[in-house]
């Protein structure tokens, strides 16, 4: 049951989540940057390079597959970065609702000064007299 809890400890820890996060979005987004290159870039590229009017005509008649092609690496990068969003969103709720019930919920520290009634100052928690108005203070 140790071995358990520490794994668990292990990949739900701040950085490694943090780092599975980065993993899957950099893929991700490196389907957004081959997308450009191969369905924008090169073929201007290998317009501008072939003179010839067939390869322009070629080039105009891609065009729409490769601007589909690019919206649907976009809209993929962009649901699977929802998709994580949402799955860590769960993780912290769950651990937030785990905390509560164990109870370790951090508590605020003790407060170590006080406002005095009469001058509104704010003094040490211990003080009984007041150092800006000299009032007594309970």
């Amino acid at each position: 049951m140790g071995l358990l809890k520490e794994f668990k400890d292990f990949a739900f820890k701040g950085n490694v989540m943090d780092m599975a996060v980065g993993v899957i979005i950099g893929g991700a987004f490196t389907t957004v940057v081959q997308g450009v290159t191969s369905n924008i870039l090169e073929p201007i590229v290998q317009v501008i390079l072939d003179h010839s009017p067939e390869g322009f005509e070629a080039w105009q008649k891609a065009v729409p597959g490769n601007v589909s092609a690019l919206v649907s690496s976009i809209v993929t990068f962009l649901l699977t970065a929802l998709v994580l969003f949402l799955i860590l969103k769960g993780i912290n709720a769950a651990e937030a609702k785990a905390a509560a019930l164990v109870g370790k919920t951090e508590e605020a520290p003790a407060p170590t000064t006080k406002v005095c009634p009469y001058c509104k100052s704010e003094i040490h928690i211990e003080a009984v007299k007041c150092p800006h108005c000299a009032s007594d203070v309970e």
